[in-house]
């Protein structure tokens, strides 16, 4: 499985990028058909509260694309809910 990791106008921390890598793994672990993981990190203008966004988009092959996108007050919030918005999608694409 394959992740690439794009932060938008800004510098990502090794430790964010160790986040997303060991979130991103226990999702593949679950289902081992994901090809492709493409995480997308911006923050949001004005700098107010819940200005970080997050994005995830999973290449499965034989199937449409799926992708979450979420906004919290911390990129790790952020990609945990995205993940939680993502399992429902896998789940019904592993019954199909």
């Amino acid at each position: 499985m394959e992740v690439k990791i794009k932060a938008i106008h800004f510098d990502i921390t090794d430790k964010l990028v160790a986040f997303i890598n060991k979130k991103v793994d226990k999702m593949g672990r679950r289902n081992e058909n994901v090809a492709e993981v493409e995480v997308t990190l911006r923050v949001v203008k004005p700098e107010t509260a819940m200005n970080k966004e997050a994005g995830v988009k999973l290449t499965v092959p034989q199937a449409p694309e799926l992708f979450a996108s979420k906004t919290a007050n911390t990129f790790e919030e952020a990609i945990d809910l995205c993940l939680d918005a993502l399992e429902p999608q896998l789940e019904k694409l592993k019954n199909r």
